[in-house]
């Protein structure tokens, strides 16, 4: 009998710790406003970096370090990429990027998914919706989101790292105007 109720107590334990980080993760979620953050990118082995605005819900603008000037904006409705020499724009709604900024999206998905823990240091949380499956990752100390990966609207797998993350600083909207196509 002793038995049992120690294996239910472990059991309950570790339901706790796993409900614990899930319900940590969410509150820090709630409390973000915006976030600005340095990336790494890599598209099937390309990669890239650069420093990114995210203002909830669903705007980003992302300046890349290379010297192509290329730049990543949303309004929240539009995406936009755009280079010195070229000029692409996608409705929000057909990318990944339409979950990954939509943080009541991302809560509401955390909040019914199953955890995983890698290399004991990270938590990942698997989110399929409209045939995209995406993987976000969690900081398993401070529960800061620090990346995602999914496969792009050309069917790259991408792979995105965040870090240096500053949370709900002062900043102006006009970021998140698209460019033009000049």
């Amino acid at each position: 009998m002793f038995r049992y109720i120690v294996i239910i107590l472990y059991l309950a334990l570790i339901t706790n710790v796993k409900a614990s980080n899930k319900e940590k993760i969410i509150e820090n979620l709630k409390g973000i406003k915006n976030l600005d953050f340095k990336f790494e990118q890599n598209i099937n082995g390309n990669i890239e970096n650069g420093n990114c605005t995210i203002k909830y819900p669903k705007k980003i603008f992302c300046e890349y370090a290379r010297s192509n000037n290329k730049i990543l904006v949303s309004n929240g409705k539009s995406l936009v990429v755009k280079t010195i020499t070229s000029y692409y724009r996608y409705p929000l709604e057909k990318t990944p990027l339409n979950f990954i900024l939509d943080k009541n999206f991302l809560i509401s998905k955390i909040n019914n998914s199953k955890e995983r823990i890698v290399d004991g240091s990270l938590i990942n949380y698997t989110i399929i919706e409209k045939d995209i499956e995406i993987n976000i990752f969690f900081n398993k100390k401070t529960f800061d989101l620090i990346g995602w990966q999914n496969t792009d609207v050309y069917q790259n797998f991408n792979i995105t790292f965040i870090s240096s993350i500053r949370k709900n600083r002062v900043i102006t909207n006009d970021i998140f105007k698209l460019p033009s196509q000049n």
